[in-house]
C-alpha cells in the first residue's frame, strides 16, 4: 500500500456548488443529511482522451436518480457536462474517472429535511484498470445479501444508501480471496455483482439478467449494442443459480470494470473466450473513438 493516497489529501481541484475549490478544501459538515440518511445520488464515469464516455447519459441519469429519491438537482444536464470537461482540463486529466454527485445538505437533521439545500459536486481522478490482467478472469463468490424488491427501494436510482449491502458483500469477498461477489435478487434469480452487470455465454448466445430490480448500467447497454452489432444473439431473461454450470463464458460490465471476463463465479469455472475478448476489444476501441457502433468488424 506504499502508493496509497487518501482521497482527502490530494492536489488538484474539485467543483463544488458552482465554484472550483482546491481539493483539500472541498469539505462538508458532519451533520450533513446525505451522510446520515443515504439519499446522496452519484454517477461513476470514465473519460478517455479528453472526452467523457456517454457523459450526457450519465448526467441525465443523475437527475433521474435525484427525482426518484425525492429532490431536484439545481445544476442542469448541459452544465454538468461542461463542468466535467472544465474540471478535467483544470486538473490535467484527459484519461480519468469522473464522479458527479448530489445530496441533501446540513440545514436540517432528521428523517424529514424538506428545507435542506441540494448540494452538487464533481470530482475527477486518475484511475487505471479496475481489474489487472483482465483476460485471466476474476474470481467471484456468492453474496449473503440479495437485491431488494422494487417495492422496497427505488431500484433504478444510483443512490448511495443502496450500496451499503454491496460494500458489505465486496469486503467479505475480498477477505476470502475473491475479487467480487454475485448478488441474487429477492426472488432468487441472478442479479448483478456489487458494482457491475453480468453476462453469460452458452452455445454462442449471450444471456444477461433482466434489470427489473437493479440498475440497467450504461456500460451494460453499450455492450449489448456492441454484441448485436457483431451478430451475437443477446437474451435478456431471468437466470437461476442452478443454470450457472451450463455456461461456457462469463463476463461483467461497468464503468470501472469496463468489460472484464470471469474465471470463477459461485463455485463454477469459466474459460475467458472469444466472445469476451471480442467485446472487451470492441469496447476499448469504442470509448477511444476508434470504432463506430454500426461498423463493428
Amino acid at each position: 500500500m506504499a502508493d496509497f493516497i487518501p482521497y482527502d489529501d490530494r492536489d488538484g481541484w474539485i467543483w463544488l456548488d458552482g465554484k472550483f475549490v482546491p481539493w483539500r478544501d472541498a469539505k462538508i459538515h458532519v451533520l450533513t443529511h446525505g451522510l446520515h440518511y443515504g439519499a446522496c445520488v452519484f454517477e461513476g464515469e470514465r473519460a478517455y482522451e479528453g472526452e467523457v464516455f456517454r457523459g450526457t447519459e450519465h448526467s441525465k441519469r443523475l437527475h433521474k436518480s435525484a427525482e426518484l429519491v425525492g429532490y431536484k438537482i439545481p445544476v442542469p444536464v448541459a452544465d454538468l457536462d461542461r463542468i466535467k470537461l472544465e474540471l478535467m482540463q483544470k486538473n490535467g486529466f484527459p484519461d480519468c474517472y469522473v464522479r458527479a454527485f448530489a445530496w441533501r445538505g446540513s440545514e436540517m437533521m432528521g428523517v424529514s429535511a424538506q428545507q435542506a439545500t441540494i448540494r452538487t459536486c464533481v470530482a475527477v481522478w486518475q484511475w487505471g484498470n479496475y481489474f489487472a490482467d483482465k483476460m485471466k478472469g476474476i474470481r467471484v463468490t456468492m453474496s449473503d445479501w440479495k437485491r431488494p424488491s422494487p417495492e422496497t427501494i427505488p431500484c433504478h436510482a444510483k443512490a448511495a444508501g443502496l450500496y451499503m449491502i454491496c460494500t458489505m458483500s465486496k469486503h467479505k469477498a475480498e477477505a476470502e480471496g475473491y475479487a467480487d461477489a454475485l448478488m441474487l435478487d429477492y426472488r432468487g434469480y441472478v442479479a448483478e455483482l456489487t458494482g457491475a452487470n453480468v453476462f453469460l455465454v452458452r452455445d454462442g448466445a449471450i444471456h444477461t439478467p433482466t434489470p427489473d430490480c437493479f440498475l440497467n448500467g450504461i456500460t451494460r447497454q453499450t455492450v449489448i449494442q456492441l454484441a448485436k452489432a457483431r451478430g451475437y444473439e443477446v437474451i435478456e431473461r431471468h437466470i437461476t443459480p442452478d443454470e450457472l454450470p451450463s455456461f461456457s463464458e462469463c463476463f461483467i460490465t461497468g464503468t470501472a470494470a469496463e468489460v472484464t471476463p470471469v474465471a470463477e463465479m459461485a463455485g463454477h469455472t469459466y474459460k475467458p473466450g472469444e466472445i469476451s475478448a471480442n467485446l472487451m476489444g470492441d469496447y476499448e476501441k469504442l470509448v477511444r473513438r476508434k470504432l463506430v457502433l454500426d461498423k463493428v468488424a
